[in-house]
């Protein structure tokens, strides 16, 4: 029998998160969404408590230092994370599982310092000329005596101002294939003091404070201990991540909008026109009801992404299955919410807009709408 109750312990991970965020995350958010950034005082400040509280690094190995929290426990903790901004949550940070893969000296340099909130990190992937897709990256590796001299530029990295170092996909040559030559991928852990690397902030309406950034490399050197993994193989590890990321990035799309469902049947019961609440009307609690409806099903996706995680059974259809649908019923959720409370859904004395704006972003990053649709088209075609 199937059983899709919360253990104990994954509903005190819930309760401890959601206390943990109304205490020290929500009440900074406007302050966050007004200046567009999370104050260095502040980011140390949440940093700090969380590893008071043990949710730093929740994610990470307990033999390591973190949390130790499995996949569907981690997704239980997402969702409620999801009640405060981006920019809030990032605080409290859950690290790039790629550094699983440091080995020696990297240990001691990347990974457990960013596991115990004295590093952090960002990954940088998309370029300007590469977003969908990502194998056509041109920043460019070339050997150079015992290092490496890095070229190019990446594009809306999150966070990039926050980071210490950057986990940066590059490509280092190429291979011959049956199709002709093939680009071959290595990633690099990049200091962001060294000389030749700059970082630039991109406006965005979305995730404020979570700021996406140019980070452009000019003549950048590099170790060979600067490679993550084996040279030539930096997207096998990197496409693993990548959809466990997605599945978390489902998880607080569920949860952004149950905050958001929350807030509008709260309107609902008080807002009164025609002498009742606005939620006897059918044109309102039809709405709500579908909101219900749609959250449901992608907790349930999402849930089944993560029990399949846990098992090493997850196929990539999964991950985009659940992305997809949550990322676009948090569109339809936030939008239905604007207009239950009408006019004072755009104003900003409110947080919908703000969740509105915010929700905009989610079908686009961690793989578009129409990339998950086309993985997806793909696995039901191939039977």
């Amino acid at each position: 029998m199937i059983d899709f109750s919360l253990t104990d312990e994954q509903e005190l991970v819930a309760q401890t998160v959601r206390a943990f965020v109304e205490r020290e995350l929500q009440p900074h958010e406007e302050e966050v969404e007004r200046a567009g950034v999370v104050p260095r005082e502040l980011a140390e400040q949440v940093r700090r408590r969380a590893l008071d509280a043990g949710l730093y690094a929740f994610n990470m190995p307990e033999e390591l230092g973190g949390g130790g929290l499995d996949y569907v426990t981690s997704m239980v903790a997402e969702v409620e994370f999801a009640r405060t901004s981006w920019a809030m949550s990032s605080c409290v940070a859950r690290p790039t599982q790629i550094l699983l893969a440091c080995a020696g000296e990297q240990r001691e340099r990347y990974l457990l310092p960013t596991i115990r909130g004295e590093r952090m990190e960002c990954f940088a992937l998309t370029e300007p000329g590469a977003g969908s897709d990502a194998r056509s990256i041109q920043t460019r590796a070339v050997r150079d005596g015992a290092g490496w001299v890095i070229n190019g530029a990446k594009h809306f990295i999150s966070h990039a101002d926050h980071a210490d170092y950057i986990i940066l996909i590059t490509v280092t040559g190429e291979d011959g294939t049956p199709r002709g030559p093939r680009p071959r991928f290595t990633t690099f852990l990049v200091d962001k003091e060294l000389p030749g690397v700059e970082v630039t902030p991109v406006g965005c309406v979305s995730a404020r404070g979570y700021n996406p950034h140019l980070i452009a490399f000019t003549d950048v050197r590099v170790p060979d201990g600067a490679i993550l993994g084996e040279e030539g193989r930096g997207f096998d590890f990197a496409t693993e991540w990548l959809y466990a990321s997605r599945v978390m990035m489902a998880a607080h799309c569920t949860g952004r909008a149950r905050l958001i469902l929350e807030l509008a049947a709260d309107w609902a019961r008080t807002r009164r026109q025609f002498g009742r609440p606005i939620g006897e009307f059918q044109g309102v609690s039809f709405k709500l009801a579908d909101m219900e409806t749609e959250i449901r099903a992608a907790w349930l996706l999402t849930m089944q992404a993560a029990w399949k995680l846990d098992r090493g059974a997850l196929a990539p259809v999964d991950a985009s299955v659940a992305k997809l649908y949550a990322s676009e019923m948090l569109g339809r959720v936030a939008d239905e919410a604007v207009q239950i409370f009408g006019g004072m859904g755009l104003s900003t004395d409110l947080p919908i807009e703000r969740y509105w704006r915010d929700a905009r972003v989610e079908r686009i990053w961690e793989g578009t709408s129409e990339i998950h649709r086309d993985l997806i088209g793909r696995a039901v075609l191939r039977g």
